[in-house]
C-alpha cells in the first residue's frame, strides 16, 4: 500500500512539473514575439499594414501552439518505477502529440525566419538611404545593435527548434534513460533556458544600454560645451580689467 501511494505521490509531481515546464514556454514565446513585434513595428516606422501582419501571423501562430498544449497535456500518461533504489518517473506521449508538437516548433522556425527577413530587409534599406545621402551615425549605430542581437537570438532558437524537432528520432524516443538520451536532454535544457531568459531579455536591454550610451555621450558633449563657452568669456573679461 504505502509503495503504490508513493508511485501514486512520484507521478503527480512529475506531471505538475511537466504541466508548468510547458505552460512557461507558452507564456514566455508568446511574450518574445511581442518583444519582436515591437522591433520590427519600430523599425518600419511605425507602418500599421506591417503591425497587422505581423499581429495575425503572431496569433494565428499561439493559438495553435495553445491548443497543441492543452491537447499535449491531457493525453500525457506518467509512469512511475524504481531505478537503483530510487523512484523514477517515466513520460508517456501519444505519437500524434508529439508530431504535432514538432509541427508547432517547424511554424515558430517559420515566424523567427519571417521576423529575420523583414529585419534584414529594413536594415539594408536604410543602410542605402544614408550611404546615398552620406548620413549615418546613431542611425546607423542603432540599425547596427537591432540587427546583431537579431542575428544572436535567431540562432540560438534555431539551435532549440532543431533540438526540439530531434527528439522525433526514434533512437531517443526508444530508450528515454539511455546516456545518449539524457545528454541530448540536458543541452536541449541549456538551450532552452539561455534562449528564453538571457538572449531573450537582451533583445530589450540592448537597445537600452544603446540609448543610455547616447544620454551619456550627450551629457558628456553639453558638458565640454558648457567648459569651452565659460573658458571663451572669462577671456575677454579678464583682459579687459
Amino acid at each position: 500500500m504505502i509503495h503504490i501511494s508513493q508511485s501514486a505521490l512520484v507521478c503527480c509531481v512529475c506531471r505538475n512539473l511537466y504541466i508548468v515546464q510547458d505552460l512557461t514556454i507558452v507564456v514566455a514565446f508568446p511574450i518574445l514575439c511581442v518583444i519582436m513585434i515591437a522591433r520590427l513595428y519600430a523599425m518600419y516606422q511605425r507602418s500599421r499594414k506591417m503591425l497587422i501582419f505581423l499581429v495575425v501571423i503572431f496569433l494565428a501562430d499561439n493559438i495553435f501552439n495553445g491548443a497543441v498544449t492543452a491537447i499535449g497535456i491531457k493525453h500525457t500518461s506518467m509512469e512511475a518505477f524504481i531505478l537503483s533504489g530510487t523512484y523514477q518517473c517515466m513520460i508517456n506521449n501519444a505519437d500524434a502529440t508529439a508530431l504535432l508538437s514538432s509541427i508547432t516548433w517547424i511554424f515558430a522556425i517559420v515566424w523567427e525566419v519571417l521576423a529575420l527577413y523583414l529585419a534584414i530587409r529594413i536594415a539594408v534599406i536604410h543602410f542605402r538611404e544614408l550611404r546615398r545621402h552620406s548620413a549615418g551615425g546613431i542611425i546607423e549605430d542603432c540599425f547596427t545593435v537591432l540587427m546583431k542581437f537579431h542575428v544572436i537570438y535567431f540562432a540560438s532558437f534555431f539551435v532549440v527548434s532543431c533540438f526540439q524537432i530531434g527528439l522525433l528520432s526514434p533512437t531517443l524516443s526508444s530508450d528515454q534513460f539511455s546516456l545518449e538520451t539524457q545528454i541530448y536532454l540536458g543541452f536541449l535544457q541549456i538551450f532552452t533556458f539561455i534562449q528564453i531568459f538571457v538572449l531573450g531579455p537582451r533583445l530589450i536591454l540592448s537597445i537600452r544600454e544603446f540609448n543610455a550610451k547616447l544620454v551619456t555621450d550627450s551629457d558628456t558633449a553639453s558638458i565640454m560645451t558648457s567648459i569651452a563657452f565659460q573658458e571663451r568669456v572669462h577671456v575677454p573679461t579678464s583682459s579687459s580689467v
